[in-house]
């Protein structure tokens, strides 16, 4: 009797521990497609997770004691695999239209284009390079250009992307002031401020350079 009650209290035990503590909907903006997902916290979780269901059905689960900003960056992280698994109908169906896009743009541009100064200027200190005007744009194939005459241009949602990969990003066009070309040389002088950039290279190159 006493054995039996034991393994219906383990089993209860063992059900609540392992249990869904709480479910939400959330929304990512990754590759310029606003993405839906289920977050899903676990107890018994001690690793973050992703998966696809039905192709498009994304969910994400966590343990409790992750915070919804490490999530972020972890999809930021997974972006080219989500979106490249994410079918056609799921990709339609979560993508930005064009007045959501404008909205999105126009809201953040300010931000994006303070954040894209003050990381400029900070790797500019060690580069020395001259560069001509700095703009912020609502591109859709590319994160960022440089252009023959000096000025720059980059995408307001580098502010969505995990700090290191729009560092990247920034130092890769700042970098063409001294090189015009993806030469041996240019990569060395990437990776003199960014020696992980094939790393972070793999995260973005779902857009253009």
């Amino acid at each position: 009797m006493l054995g039996w009650l034991l393994n219906v209290v383990f089993g209860l035990y063992n059900c609540y521990i392992n249990k869904v503590f709480m479910v939400k909907n959330k929304k990512i903006v990754l590759g310029g497609r606003e993405i839906n997902y289920s977050l899903r916290s676990y107890r018994s979780s001690r690793h973050l997770r992703l998966a696809l269901y039905n192709s498009n059905e994304l969910r994400v689960t966590k343990p409790v004691f992750v915070s919804e900003k490490v999530v972020a960056e972890f999809l930021a992280s997974k972006a080219e695999w989500i979106l490249s698994n994410l079918s056609k109908e799921g990709v339609a169906k979560n993508s930005l239209t064009t007045a959501e896009s404008l909205i999105n743009y126009k809201r953040h541009k300010d931000r994006a284009h303070n954040f894209i100064i003050d990381r400029l200027e900070y790797f500019n200190r060690f580069y020395g390079f001259r560069y001509g005007k700095v703009s912020v744009r609502r591109q859709k194939t590319r994160w960022g250009s440089c252009s023959r005459a000096g000025n720059l241009n980059f995408n307001y949602r580098l502010i969505f992307l995990e700090p290191a990969a729009a560092d990247y990003i920034i130092v890769h066009e700042l970098c063409h002031l001294g090189e015009f070309n993806h030469s041996t040389h240019f990569w060395s002088l990437v990776a003199q401020q960014i020696p992980n950039y094939k790393d972070l290279r793999k995260k973005v190159k779902f857009f253009k350079d």
